[in-house]
């Protein structure tokens, strides 16, 4: 018979190598959870830019970081019911009832549909620089006075739809470079003021983001350098009307995905 001390201490052994193996062995709880994925949003989050459409009016493409995401991360179950065009009161009205409380991940970027983002755009583009510039303040100050209560409205339906799901919001990238443009671009003035607005948008965003507990994904880094006039640019110049502004493939592999594997990793 071994002494008592070698005993114990083989037995010691014994039991750690049992725990490691366990380890090895047995997924722990966060590699063990459930992912319930819904992707709610208007057309960054639907893909407009990227294609192929899957035919529905909301054009919706499978190169959005949205359902890249749900593939790489192996889900649970994913709805898309993300759609172009959407504002803050078809996300209520409609987009929320793909959630429930089996929902545990929900995605959006919603806010500059509200805030005239087509309208603005097409001004600044084929407009003169007042009409751009009009146009601009006009969203500013809507995104300032009204588009709060409607994101705080929009994020409280999320919750009480899904009130076990976490809630990560995600930003509009800042769209231009400000360098040489071509002779038929938009002026450095124009982009410079879109960009500001487009940092507006963001910092109220966020603001109401964090006001309702939910996470914020700040793409403007990831797009530094790749929006419209760059070398290579991520953001659809004037191309083609509904994708015109929007990112392109790698717009949202390499902006919106980034930016989501970001807070989600």
């Amino acid at each position: 018979m071994p002494p008592r001390p070698l005993a114990r201490a083989l037995a010691s052994l014994v039991a750690l190598c049992v725990a490691v193996v366990g380890a090895v062995l047995v997924p722990s709880t966060a590699q063990a959870a459930t992912i319930n994925y819904v992707a709610l949003g208007d057309s960054y989050s639907s893909g407009v830019g990227a294609g192929p459409y899957d035919g529905s009016s909301c054009l919706r493409s499978q190169k959005s970081y949205a359902p890249m995401w749900a593939e790489a991360n192996a889900v649970a179950s994913f709805q898309f019911p993300a759609c172009g065009g959407a504002v803050t009161a078809d996300v209520i009205n409609s987009q929320v009832n793909a959630l429930s409380t089996s929902t545990t991940m929900v995605t959006i970027t919603i806010g500059g549909n509200d805030a005239g983002f087509a309208s603005v755009m097409l001004t600044c583009r084929f407009g003169r620089t007042s009409d751009c510039d009009d146009a601009v303040e006009t969203a500013r100050s809507f995104a300032q006075t009204t588009l709060p209560g409607r994101l705080d409205a929009t994020y409280a339906a999320i919750r009480d739809r899904a009130p076990n799901a976490r809630l990560i919001v995600l930003g509009y990238p800042r769209l231009f470079e400000t360098g040489w443009c071509g002779l038929f671009g938009m002026s450095t003035a124009k982009r410079q003021k879109l960009n500001d607005a487009a940092d507006l948008l963001v910092t109220i965003t966020a603001g109401r983001a964090a006001a309702a507990g939910a996470t914020f994904a700040d793409t403007r880094s990831q797009f530094a350098r790749h929006g419209v006039c760059g070398g290579d640019p991520w953001i659809n110049d004037v191309t083609g009307i509904i994708e015109a502004y929007h990112p392109n493939d790698e717009g949202y592999r390499y902006g919106y995905l980034a930016a989501l594997n970001d807070v989600t990793s």
